[in-house]
C-alpha cells in the first residue's frame, strides 16, 4: 500500500495494473480518449486481459461509466471498448448498465488530489443487482485512484462484497 492508501483507505480491495503510465502508453491511451482511435482499444484490453488472468475471477466487469454528455461529446467511453475485449478474452459478463454517472463533472487532468476527490463526490449510482458480488472495475489510467474510489464506495454501499480495480496503466509517483 502507498503511504496515502495507509492514511484513508480506499473502498476498493486492491488494483491490479497492467503497466506503467509512460511512454509510449501516454501517447496511446490519449489518442483513444480524445480522438476516438478505437483501434487503440482491443491492444489495451488484451494487454490487461493477460496482466489479470491468472488473478481471483470477479462475477461481472464494469467499466468506468462516462456522463451521457461527455459520451454525445466522443461518440464511444474508451473504458467500455477495452473491457469489451477484457469480458471476451476471459469470459466475464460486462455489465454495462448497473452503474451510471450521474453528475458530468470536469476532467480530472490537471487537479490537485483533495479537487480530485471533490469533483467526483456523488458521481456515481448503481442500480443494479450486485449484492455479495466481486466486481472488477475496468479504466485506462489510474492517477490518484479517486474516481475508481468513488464508485468503489458506491457499489460497497450497494451490496458489493468486492471490489478490484482493473486498469490499463498506473501513473507512477515522481521519482519512480
Amino acid at each position: 500500500m502507498c503511504g496515502a492508501c495507509l492514511k484513508r483507505q480506499p473502498a476498493f480491495d486492491r488494483t491490479i495494473a497492467a503497466l506503467a503510465y509512460t511512454f509510449p502508453l501516454d501517447r496511446l491511451i490519449p489518442r483513444l480518449k480524445y480522438h476516438g482511435r478505437l483501434a487503440v482499444a482491443p491492444a489495451l484490453g488484451e494487454c490487461l486481459a493477460q496482466a489479470v488472468a491468472t488473478h481471483p475471477r470477479p462475477d461481472r466487469l464494469i467499466a468506468m461509466p462516462l456522463h451521457p454528455t461527455r459520451i454525445r461529446e466522443r461518440g464511444f467511453n474508451h473504458a467500455t471498448e477495452i473491457a469489451r475485449t477484457v469480458s471476451r478474452q476471459l469470459e466475464i459478463a460486462l455489465d454495462t448498465a448497473s452503474c451510471q454517472r450521474i453528475r458530468d463533472t470536469p476532467p480530472q487532468q490537471g487537479l490537485k488530489h483533495d479537487a480530485r476527490r471533490r469533483n467526483v463526490r456523488g458521481a456515481f449510482t448503481c442500480s443494479g443487482k450486485i449484492e455479495g458480488q466481486h466486481i472488477a472495475l475496468i479504466d485506462d489510467v489510474m492517477t490518484t485512484g479517486t474516481s475508481l474510489d468513488e464508485l468503489a464506495a458506491t457499489l460497497k454501499r450497494a451490496g458489493a462484497r468486492e471490489v478490484t480495480c482493473w486498469v490499463v496503466a498506473r501513473t507512477l509517483p515522481p521519482g519512480d
